[in-house]
């Protein structure tokens, strides 16, 4: 058995799997993290986690395992927090959450887990890992959790060969209601706790609030583009891999002005609420955005052409793969299943990969793709490779 520090962070996710991990006979040490003090835009709760470690030192009590607390709040805002602000600002689309597991959960906080002499840490993502070891050498691979509903493979998807080697998910085996189900068994704390929303250590936010911190709002004007827009036809004929990969380019000529912003960098590609403009027939969903000149172009209806592309692009300094032996090489091709956002079902696609980076041509048009999202791809339910979308 093994010594293992387990991130409780409140949650009944963590707490079963800190349960789990006693079963099965390992030395487990609790590691609460307090990463966030700032509550501006928070849209619940003055002290969310405070609530939060004080949850955790119930469960730690309940299982009778020693407590810990560490404060990375430091390093979460300069690498995840900075990163958000910084690419919203260029009028991009981050996934904290990703960047929370690959810069803090799996890097600083392992290395304190360390400090504290663990030879694992766990935490309770649902999804789960395998090794293979071949002529003395040991890989791992992420794997999809068993609930298709909480798989959490996606946010995952930038982890090295090194952090998964001290990663343990106890719970990627099991669903849901089932994690519940122990949870009230075993009289845990977090048995009944909702869970988390919003962003990785921060909550559920406004968005446009919380970036006032560090972007300052711009009055900016809203452009609507109408289906039949001319450009979209010459898009389509465009088959080249860079063609295809290209984000629609808008100017204020293409359609009507029909309302005002505050600020381009707060919205993003896909978008429907926030908007303010009411008396259309059908939704008006954002299809576009110019920090630039800092305009906004939208479109009517969930089926207008400009939410969908057929391709995306990553630059070859954003390509990452699990397993770098399984690196495409400059001119080959592979089919894989990929998902741009958590959640999203798996979509068939082929991966180009070429000198100027990686091109992947989905079999059917997908929806809101945006540059700065993460670009994940599977072969089966193992995580491959992922990127962060150029465009």
């Amino acid at each position: 058995m093994a010594k293992v520090v387990i991130g409780l962070s409140g949650g009944v996710d963590s707490s079963v799997a800190a349960w789990l991990l006693k079963e099965q006979g390992h030395e487990v040490i609790g590691l609460f993290m307090r990463n966030w003090h700032d509550t501006t835009g928070t849209l619940e709760g003055d002290c969310p986690w405070y609530d939060d470690q004080l949850f955790a030192e119930l469960v730690a009590k309940r299982l009778d395992i020693p407590f810990h607390f560490v404060d990375l709040s430091e390093q979460y805002r300069e690498r995840v927090v900075e990163y958000m602000f910084a690419e919203y600002e260029r009028g991009r689309t981050p996934n904290p959450d990703v960047l929370c597991n690959r810069e803090i959960k799996f890097d600083v906080f392992l290395k304190e887990a360390l400090k504290l002499g663990a030879e694992y840490v766990a935490t309770g993502h649902y999804c789960r890992k395998s090794e293979q070891t071949v002529d003395g050498k040991t890989t791992y691979s992420l794997l999809a959790g068993t609930d298709s509903n909480k798989d959490q493979s996606y946010f995952l998807c930038q982890l090295t060969q090194e952090q998964l080697k001290y990663a343990l998910f106890p719970i990627g085996h099991l669903t849901k209601p089932e994690v519940r189900e122990i949870a009230l068994q075993q009289k845990l704390a977090t048995a009944k706790r909702k869970d988390s929303q919003g962003i990785c250590f921060v909550g559920k936010v406004d968005l446009p609030v919380f970036l006032q911190q560090k972007l300052a709002t711009r009055k900016g004007n809203i452009h609507e583009i109408v289906p039949t827009w001319p450009k979209y036809a010459r898009y389509a004929e465009d088959t080249t891999l860079e063609g295809m990969a290209r984000p629609y380019s808008y100017t204020v000529r293409d359609g009507k002005k029909i309302g005002e912003h505050t600020g381009a960098h707060f919205y993003t590609i896909g978008q429907r609420k926030g908007l303010g403009i009411g008396g259309r027939k059908q939704s008006l969903f954002i299809i576009g955005t110019d920090v630039v000149t800092n305009t906004i172009y939208v479109g009517q209806g969930d089926d207008h052409p400009g939410l969908y592309r057929r391709a995306l692009k990553v630059l070859p300094t954003e390509i990452h793969w699990i397993d770098t032996t399984e690196a495409l090489k400059t001119g080959e091709t592979r089919r894989y299943q990929v998902r741009i956002r958590y959640r999203q079902p798996l979509q068939e696609a082929t991966l180009h990969m070429t000198d100027d980076g990686a091109y992947i041509v989905f079999d059917t048009p997908q929806r809101s793709i945006a540059a700065g999202q993460f670009v994940a791809w599977y072969d089966g339910d193992r995580v491959v490779g992922s990127g962060v979308i150029s465009a």
